[in-house]
């Protein structure tokens, strides 16, 4: 069954963490964000964000601005999530982060609107197979 499966992915995780693996702190702070393998604990999962982002995991940052955006873990902060998937973006492949750039540049609620730039990240993210991005340049270039 799948929860024997998701305990041992814990463990693997834990494991890798503890040993300082970046890609396992952030992959743990999955396991404690959405209750895999364990019981849901959002602070814990935002502290292995941070040690993760930290260590300068690009899915640790985007992770971590994805909790200062919602309020996961730690209180709402949009600019500091705008600086960690800023961050996240400019390190590559990370289409998610690209996307989350792209659309805090697009509403310009956080930071100043700017569609070219909301754009060429949504073509980024779009690059990677990155749909919802792709859905996005389409309604820009319908308006």
């Amino acid at each position: 069954g799948t929860d024997i499966d998701e305990k041992k992915a814990f463990e693997l995780y834990q494991k890798s963490a503890d040993l300082g693996n970046a890609g396992g702190i952030n992959n743990l702070g999955n396991c404690y964000k959405k209750g895999i393998g364990t019981d849901i604990d959002v602070k814990k999962a935002f502290e292995l964000y941070q040690k993760s982002a930290d260590l300068g995991n690009a899915y640790g940052m985007n992770n971590l601005g994805n909790c200062y955006e919602k309020g996961i873990g730690t209180d709402i902060d949009e600019k500091k999530a705008f600086e960690l998937f800023q961050k996240s973006a400019d390190l590559g492949n990370i289409s998610i982060a690209q996307y989350n750039l792209a659309f805090m540049y697009e509403n310009g609620e956080v930071i100043v609107k700017d569609i070219n730039q909301a754009i060429y990240w949504y073509k980024q993210s779009a690059l990677q197979g990155n749909q919802n991005a792709q859905n996005r340049l389409e309604q820009i270039h319908a308006k």
